[in-house]
């Protein structure tokens, strides 16, 4: 399957390509059964994805009948995509072994990975014996992406899945990033008592004024009131002046 990209596997890549690239790598794991049109081999190709640079390694595993050597690429492959012949019940039925194994990781680590459901051999299809309607429903049980393609003939088809792969893999880091925590500054208010000059023989009064805005204690327009404030005072026989002050101002 990983072979129709065409690519030169890792080991050809050359360690000073690998040292200094700075892309990001996605490791896929293909599983299934013998006669599911794949090969056991680990390839690396340098792909874009949404105009993105990735590096995709892909690890195309060859079991029997059964799965077997699981831990060698379930703690390895970021996505699994499982294959399965269209044209070949059998197999079609021990992709269900596969998809428990990996269900089953997924609890035990508490952690998530994309899998994908492939039916290969679409080229096959005058003899199929697995329906599209039984592929999606396998995929859904299990939540899976569902696809079906011909690897020998359909280049593009095959290239689309692993793309997906890396969309499924790139919005699984994006839900397990960490939360970057929001700090949010406020600045305390510092008073100064401004006096106001004492005319026509009363008190004088004072008041306090901002020197720093805090928003949360400053009254906003709305809530601003006018109120008017006489000074009271028995001995004087003069009309006293009236102060207009922004209600919430302290007088003396």
């Amino acid at each position: 399957m990983s072979s129709v990209f065409g690519k030169p596997r890792a080991g050809n890549l050359g360690p000073e390509r690998l040292v200094h690239s700075s892309i990001s790598e996605v490791n896929v794991a293909i599983l299934g059964c013998r006669g599911a049109g794949k090969s056991e081999d680990t390839y690396t190709s340098e792909e874009t994805v949404d105009q993105q640079p990735v590096l995709l390694r892909v690890m195309d595993t060859a079991d029997q009948d059964v799965p077997r050597n699981c831990k060698r690429y379930l703690s390895w492959a970021q996505a699994f995509l499982v294959v399965y012949s269209i044209d070949d019940r059998r197999n079609f039925e021990g992709c269900s072994q596969y998809l428990e194994i990996i269900t089953h990781h997924a609890k035990e680590t508490q952690h998530d990975h994309p899998v994908l459901l492939l039916g290969n051999k679409l080229d096959m299809a005058q003899y199929r014996q697995v329906t599209k309607s039984e592929g999606m429903t396998l995929a859904s049980k299990f939540g899976c992406l569902f696809y079906e393609v011909s690897a020998c003939l359909d280049f593009e088809a095959v290239q689309h899945v692993f793309h997906e792969a890396i969309r499924e893999v790139r919005r699984e880091q994006e839900r397990n990033a960490p939360t970057r925590p929001l700090f949010i500054s406020e600045e305390r208010s510092i008073f100064h008592q401004a006096p106001l000059t004492a005319k026509h023989g009363l008190p004088s009064c004072t008041f306090n004024t901002l020197s720093t805005v805090n928003y949360k204690e400053m009254p906003t327009v709305a809530q601003a009131k006018l109120v008017t404030v006489k000074s009271s005072r028995a001995q004087s026989k003069r009309k006293a002046p009236t102060l207009t002050l922004l209600k919430g101002f302290k007088i003396f």
